[in-house]
């Protein structure tokens, strides 16, 4: 990483340190406001969400025993790659043929389906459990480059290309999830309805990646120009570690026969323990790590509860393949 922050600094202090030279020349600083959509390119399987694998699959139980029989099953897949993104670029023209230039860029990626359970009641169609969780991206980024042209003064066609330093970014995740369960000695009648809401941040570790680009500018006006382009750009990011921001867990106990309520508990954010609260990424797990050991209805019981738990280290690709627009001032 600091060899890629020696970079970033590196171009910048040449076009700082030309343009005192050049400040008589108009036209060789620009500045670049853009906007575009990005396309996933490289869909992969979606990490974990917690117990969950990344599936969507339809279950079925035997009220009776318990038994459970999976329906069907579909491997869930995809990548962040795919959103919106915002950009302001600042640039030096060295000479006709060849620019340098850094970009500040804003993403927010499309919502992804990472887990789906549906649980029904064997031969039938209730549904006696879901689970349900969608992601997305929001991240910062700084994207030095080189541009080469041929210099035309009207319609002039560029290849862009450099590397990408993510700044910042989260990757979200919101749960909900729907149980239905007996209630030990009561009537088959009382159950216990349990709902859940959980929202999630992935903190990734510092990574780099790779992007380039083919456009053209057009000159409207002396100082004025539009531009478009097809950018692509490869930045694997893993995680670092996990924090539950949200929480909110309510269990009724309803009579269903006369859909009285006879009872309530619930469970908030301040209830979890430290282990279900936060997670550290781990590329090896062993005997020595944060595990769960069991669990006591919606509450999972780990080796110390009371520090952060340990999980696989999971990798998402946030590139894409895109199209950008927009405009550029020449001073």
């Amino acid at each position: 990483m600091n060899r890629i922050h020696l970079l970033c600094l590196a171009l910048l202090a040449i076009s700082f340190t030309n343009g005192a030279h050049a400040q008589s020349t108009p036209g060789k600083f620009y500045m670049k406001v853009s906007g575009g959509y990005f396309f996933s390119v490289s869909p992969g399987q979606f990490p974990d969400v917690g117990p969950y694998p990344p599936r969507d699959e339809r279950v079925a139980i035997n009220p009776t025993t318990g038994a459970t029989t999976t329906l069907s099953e579909k491997v869930l897949t995809g990548s962040y790659g795919e959103g919106v993104r915002g950009g302001l670029s600042f640039g030096y023209v060295l000479n006709k043929n060849f620019s340098i230039e850094g970009t500040f860029c804003y993403y927010h990626s499309s919502k992804n389906l990472m887990t789906k359970n549906v649980t029904t009641i064997q031969g039938t169609n209730t549904v006696v459990g879901s689970i349900e969780s969608h992601g997305h991206v929001n991240a910062v980024d700084f994207a030095p480059s080189l541009v080469v042209s041929p210099g035309y003064e009207k319609f002039n066609p560029y290849v862009r290309f450099g590397v990408v330093v993510p700044l910042w970014g989260r990757l979200y995740i919101e749960t909900e999830a729907t149980r239905t369960s007996a209630v030990p000695g009561q009537p088959a009648a009382v159950v216990a309805q349990t709902a859940i809401h959980r929202k999630e941040e992935i903190k990734p570790n510092p990574t780099f990646g790779f992007q380039g680009a083919l456009g053209f500018n057009y000159a409207v006006a002396r100082r004025l120009d539009i531009f478009a382009e097809a950018e692509y750009r490869n930045v694997p990011v893993k995680g670092k570690s996990k924090e539950v921001t949200e929480y909110d867990e309510v269990t009724r106990v309803v009579n269903t026969a006369t859909g009285a309520e006879i009872g309530r508990q619930t469970r908030g954010l301040n209830d979890l323990s430290t282990a279900e609260r936060e997670t550290e990424y781990k590329t090896v797990l062993d005997e020595s790590s944060n595990t769960p050991t069991s669990t006591t209805g919606s509450k999972t019981n780990y080796k110390n509860d009371n520090a952060p738990a340990n999980d696989l280290k999971s990798y998402i690709n946030v590139g894409g393949l895109g199209l950008n627009a927009g405009v550029r001032f020449r001073f």
